[in-house]
C-alpha cells in the first residue's frame, strides 16, 4: 500500500475519512464535510449509537447532497486524551475497515488539535504507520483466493497541514516497519523453507545491500570455536546449524580491526532461532506442535531490528547475533543425561533436550561477548513456556543484571505498545542449576521456570551489562490489535529499535 502525504482538504468524489470526539464533537474536516452534505453528516450519526469513543466508527454510504461513496467516521475519544499510540490504533482501524471495501484509494482528513502537544503532521505520520503496519499479510502459500478476499486499497492520502514534515517523520517510521514486515515473514514462514541455511541466505540478502555486514559460521568452524552447546541441540538434525552476525556501524568503525574503543564499542542484540523445536529426544505433545516453526522468534526478531536500524541509518554501532539451529529426534541426537562443553569452557548437563534454547543462547552469548566486547547485550528468545503461565499473552518477561537497561527496556516498550514486566534474578534461583556431575543442569525443576532459564543464561554474559526478554508468549497471536494482524507479531523490533534512539544513538 502507498501512502501519501497531502495539503488539507478532501476530495468531493470517492471514501473519505474524518475523525469525531467524544460526546459527537466534530473536528474541523468533519464540520465541513456536514456543511457540504447540509448537515447529513450530524443526522447520520445522532441516528446512530455512534458517539466519538475510542475505537468507535461509523460508515455513511453515498451521502446525499455529495458525489462520495462513502464516509467512514471514527472516534477519537476525548481530545486531551488523543496520543501516539492512539493515533497508530486509528490508523490500523481505519486499514482494517477499507482494505476491502473496493476502494483504490482512501482519503483521510488529520486536523490540528487545540492545546494539543502533537503537530497535525505529526498525527498524520503516527495515522500513516498504524496503518502500514496493519496492512501486512503472509499469502505468498494461497493459490486459490478470490479477487473479493484480497485487499483493494492501493493508496492512502493522509491529508495534513505540513505535508513535508508528515513526510520527513513516516520516512523513519516506514523504514522500522520493514523490519517489522521481515520480522514477519521469517516468523511465518513453515519449517520446511525456513531452516537454519536458508535463514542464513534470507539474512544475507536482506541486509547486506543496506550495509550490514553479515559473517555465517558453519559447523567446522563453530566447533573449532568449542561451541559445544548449540552444535549439542543441532547434532539430531539433517540441518546444518548456522551462526550468524550482523554488524552496522552507525556512528563509525573502529580504527583498527578487531580493536574497539570504548566509544565505538557495539550494542549487542542476540536471538535463539531454532527453526523447529520438536523437543528432541524430550519431544513434545503432537498438539500444537506446528507452532513450533515460530521458536525461532528472537533470532527473527534481531533480524528485523538490524534492517530498521541499518534502513532508517541509525546513528549507532550494533551486532546481531543468531544461533540458528534445527531440534530434532534421531539416532544422531543428543540423549537426556548427555553432558556438553560450552565455549566458555563451562559444562552442562542435560537433563532434558527440550530446554534447548538456551544452549544455543550459551554459546551466541559468550561469542558475541568474546567478539565484539559490547557496551550491553539483550537477548530474545521464545524460552519458556511458564512465562505465558506467569504473563499471559501481554507482555513479555525482563531479566537483567543491570537496572538502568531494564528500566529503559520498560520504558520504550511502553512508549510503542510492547509491554515488559521485571522479574527478578537471585542466588536461591541460580543454586537450582547445581548437577552433582557438571557445573550446572540446563533445567532447575517446575518451579520458577523462567527465572532458572534466565539463570542460566546470566552464567554465559561476565560482566557485561544484560537484559533478557523471554517473548514466549508474545511472538504470535491468534487475535488481531489494530497494529498486528493475527500470525506473528515481530514483538521487539519496534521496542529496541525504540531504545536505541532514545538512550544510545549519537
Amino acid at each position: 500500500m502507498k501512502i501519501v502525504f497531502s495539503k488539507p482538504g478532501l476530495p468531493q468524489t470517492g471514501m473519505v475519512v474524518v475523525g469525531v470526539f467524544a460526546e459527537r464533537e466534530l473536528t474541523s474536516s468533519a464540520r465541513s464535510l456536514d456543511e457540504s452534505m447540509n448537515g447529513g453528516l450530524v443526522r447520520a450519526i445522532e441516528a446512530s449509537r455512534f458517539k466519538g469513543g475510542k475505537g468507535q466508527s461509523l460508515t455513511v454510504l453515498a451521502p446525499a447532497g455529495t458525489r462520495l461513496d462513502r464516509v467512514y467516521v471514527y472516534g477519537l475519544g476525548e481530545a486531551k486524551d488523543v496520543d501516539i499510540l492512539g493515533l497508530q490504533a486509528v490508523g490500523g482501524q481505519i486499514y482494517a475497515a477499507l482494505s476491502s471495501k473496493r476502494a483504490a484509494s482512501v482519503h483521510v482528513a488529520v486536523d490540528r488539535l487545540e492545546d494539543s502537544e502533537l503537530a497535525a503532521h505529526e498525527m498524520a505520520a503516527e495515522i500513516a504507520l498504524g496503518a502500514r503496519l496493519r496492512s501486512y499479510r503472509f499469502d505468498k502459500y494461497r493459490t486459490k483466493q478470490k479477487k473479493d478476499d484480497k485487499p483493494s486499497l492501493k493508496t492512502l492520502h493522509v491529508h495534513c497541514e505540513e505535508g513535508e514534515k508528515a513526510r520527513a517523520a513516516y520516512r523513519v517510521s516506514d523504514k522500522v516497519a520493514d523490519g517489522v514486515f521481515l520480522t514477519r515473514d521469517l516468523v511465518s514462514e513453515p519449517a520446511n523453507v525456513l531452516f537454519p541455511e536458508s535463514f542464513a541466505k534470507i539474512i544475507k540478502d536482506e541486509l547486506e545491500p543496506l550495509g550490514v555486514e553479515v559473517n555465517v559460521l558453519k559447523p567446522k568452524d563453530m566447533k573449532e570455536l568449542g561451541m559445544g552447546a548449540l552444535l549439542g541441540v543441532a547434532q539430531g538434525s539433517a540441518r546444518e546449524a548456522r551462526l550468524v552476525t550482523m554488524t552496522w556501524w552507525g556512528a563509525g568503525k573502529p580504527a583498527k580491526k578487531g580493536r574497539t574503543s570504548k566509544d565505538k564499542a557495539p550494542l549487542a542484540f542476540v536471538g535463539k532461532g531454532v527453526t523447529f523445536d520438536t523437543g528432541g529426544i524430550s519431544i513434545k505433545p503432537s498438539a500444537g506442535m506446528e507452532e513450533m516453526k515460530w521458536d525461532m522468534g528472537g533470532a527473527g526478531v534481531v533480524t528485523g531490528l538490524m534492517k530498521a536500524l541499518a534502513g532508517r541509518k541509525a546513528r549507532v554501532n550494533a551486532v546481531g547475533v543468531v544461533g540458528l539451529v534445527e531440534n530434532m529426534p534421531s539416532g544422531t541426537a543428543q540423549r537426556p543425561g548427555d553432558i556438553v562443553t560450552s565455549m566458555s569452557g563451562q559444562t552442562i548437563e542435560v537433563l532434558n533436550t527440550d530446554a534447548e534454547g538456551r544452549l544455543v543462547l550459551a554459546d551466541a552469548l559468550w561469542y558475541c561477548m568474546e567478539t565484539f566486547k559490547p557496551k550491553l547485550m539483550v537477548d530474545l528468545a521464545t524460552l519458556t513456556g511458564a512465562i505465558i503461565i506467569s504473563l499471559g499473552h501481554e507482555m513479555a518477561g525482563v531479566f537483567s543484571n543491570n537496572d538502568e537497561l531494564a528500566t529503559n527496556l520498560v520504558a520504550a516498550g511502553t512508549e510503542v505498545g510492547e509491554h515488559l514486566w521485571r522479574l527478578p534474578l537471585g542466588d536461591e534461583y541460580d543454586k537450582m542449576l547445581r548437577s552433582d556431575a557438571a557445573d550446572m543442569k540446563n533445567i532447575g525443576g517446575r518451579g520458577a521456570g523462567s527465572i532458572t532459564a534466565a539463570q542460566f543464561l546470566q552464567r554465559f554474559v561476565g560482566d557485561v551489562p544484560w537484559a533478557h526478554l523471554d517473548i514466549a508468549g508474545v511472538s504470535w497471536s491468534k487475535k488481531g490489535t489494530p497494529t498486528v494482524p493475527k500470525g506473528g507479531t515481530a514483538f521487539g523490533v519496534r521496542l529496541l529499535d525504540r531504545i536505541v534512539a532514545d538512550f544510545y544513538e549519537k
